[in-house]
């Protein structure tokens, strides 16, 4: 058993990492709240240290020099169930979040990571502790299973939360309300949960209710029976019926009818389908996950969806970002998807650094759907085998404005500010994060005047007007920054 903590929320620590840094600024920032901390940076001197030290927290990297740090956190929690681990991983797939979760992590955080969320985990796991007794003879889950091939992809901070969220409903059996635009990949979240949970081996069955007719709803729902209305010449199961045991995916749940809403929260509180025309009920059971890229909410308001419904089916929300709001795995997810339309006959083709740049300033309207398509067409048309920014710009519609590039490119220095600031965020030194916005200033200010001055052939009065600023304050920041105006002038040759 372990050792009752002394007091609040102090623990013992064990932080595993192959970056002193990381060790260092992870162990001093818990040593200030209070904690007892060791820090190892291989499995052996791991393995070493458990020896010796238990810890109540155990934080730990993925890819270690001696091997991959996931592989025996189950046995470690088999031998001490009272150790909460936290994983840390710069390997940011669904995979690694799902298989940390099997292996029974109280926690997972992908690199780079934010200090104080890291530090809120490690509380979070002691009060978990201190609320919970687990005998030493617990038990731990079935052997985790291997995921290959599942349908997302991506490693941006954005879909890093949704794999987060995603590991932590696989074993239940929660409604979930998946949230995006169209293109976003709702589906392939609802297949995810799917395919991840205790109901793979049963049906998962999928239904648009925007690419019904409004009065066959109920029927491709809950089913038939023979003569219940023309055409229905023999009795026929609906979705809730073909699911049994599985998951039955509602897409586009706000498209539903009133009248059909009210009778699919009728069976989701009952457990129990009535066909059309039938008078005799048949027990179902099924995980229900819903999707929609409309606001419920307004619908709700307009009287256009049952606010009864929403709760039920609200229980986990999956928020899917656009692809303009994980642009960074833009390039990736090109690669993917030509990777993906060789494997299926066609054509094998590369894409080219330059032309990846070139999609990352697309803003992409039809997010991941539209991407997809644009590689399937390439795989196609584009007769060289690697895929160049001007194959590129023969076949994506770049806006004649530029408009859109500039939202785009705009959008990602805004997503780079923010990963800079969560880097120095994390790294704990508050002294420099007293100066965070001149630090910030100090690396934007001067190449932004700097470009202002090319472009004016260093006219201060001209680049003052374009800047917004007076020309005082210009010659004060130049001098300050050290630009000099004159070096910056073209040649008259």
């Amino acid at each position: 058993m372990m050792v009752a903590l002394a007091h609040g929320l102090s623990g013992r620590v064990l932080v595993v990492d192959d970056d002193p840094a990381i060790c260092v600024v992870v162990g001093e920032a818990l040593r200030r709240q209070g904690h007892k901390v060791k820090t190892a940076a291989s499995i052996g001197e791991r393995a070493a240290l458990l020896d010796s030290f238990t810890p109540d927290v155990l934080i730990t990297d993925v890819m270690l020099p001696d091997g991959n740090g996931l592989d025996d956190v189950a046995g470690i929690i088999a031998d001490s169930p009272n150790i909460s681990v936290i994983i840390l991983s710069a390997q940011n797939t669904l995979n690694t979040a799902v298989r940390a979760t099997e292996k029974g992590a109280f926690e997972y955080l992908p690199k780079p990571f934010d200090l104080n969320e890291l530090t809120r985990a490690v509380a979070d796991a002691l009060v978990m502790r201190r609320q919970s007794v687990v005998s030493d003879d617990g038990g731990i889950a079935d052997a985790p299973q291997e995921h290959d091939g599942l349908p997302l992809v991506g490693r941006s901070p954005a879909m890093q939360e949704v794999y987060r969220t995603i590991a932590r409903v696989v074993s239940n059996d929660l409604t979930i309300l998946v949230l995006g635009e169209s293109g976003t990949g709702k589906e392939l979240v609802a297949e995810a949960i799917h395919k991840l949970g205790s109901r793979r081996a049963k049906p998962f069955v999928a239904i648009n209710m925007a690419a019904i007719p409004r009065e066959l709803i109920e029927a491709e729902l809950f089913g038939y029976e023979k003569g219940a209305f023309t055409g229905a010449h023999a009795r026929s199961a609906g979705k809730f019926e073909q699911a049994n045991g599985g998951t039955l995916f509602l897409d586009e749940i706000g498209d539903m009818p009133m009248e059909a809403q009210t009778r699919l929260l009728r069976v989701l509180q009952s457990g129990e389908v009535t066909t059309v025309g039938g008078s005799s009920q048949v027990k179902v059971n099924v995980r229900i996950i819903a999707a929609t890229n409309q606001d419920l909410a307004g619908l709700i308001a307009e009287n256009r969806f049952r606010e009864d419904l929403y709760y039920r089916l609200n229980v986990v929300p999956i928020p899917l970002p656009a692809l303009r709001e994980r642009r960074d795995d833009i390039p990736l997810l090109a690669r993917h998807f030509l990777e993906v339309a060789a494997k299926e006959g066609l054509p094998r083709k590369t894409l080219a650094d330059d032309a990846a740049r070139l999609l990352g300033n697309w803003h992409w309207p039809g997010n991941v759907r539209e991407l997809q398509n644009l590689m399937q067409r390439l795989a196609v048309l584009a007769r060289d085998t690697i895929i160049t920014s001007d194959i590129l710009r023969q076949n994506l519609p770049l806006p004649a404005t530029g408009s859109e590039m500039i939202a785009g490119r705009a959008d990602r220095l805004v997503e780079a500010v923010r990963e800079w600031t969560r880097e120095q965020l994390a790294v704990g030194d508050l002294a420099a994060q007293e100066h965070l916005h001149e630090d910030l200033l100090a690396l934007i200010e001067p190449v932004l005047f700097r470009e202002t001055l090319i472009s004016t052939d260093s006219n201060q009065i001209r680049a003052a007007n374009m800047l917004g600023i007076n020309r005082n304050t210009l010659r004060s920041k130049l001098t300050d920054y050290g630009i000099d105006p004159a070096q910056l002038r073209r040649s008259e040759d």
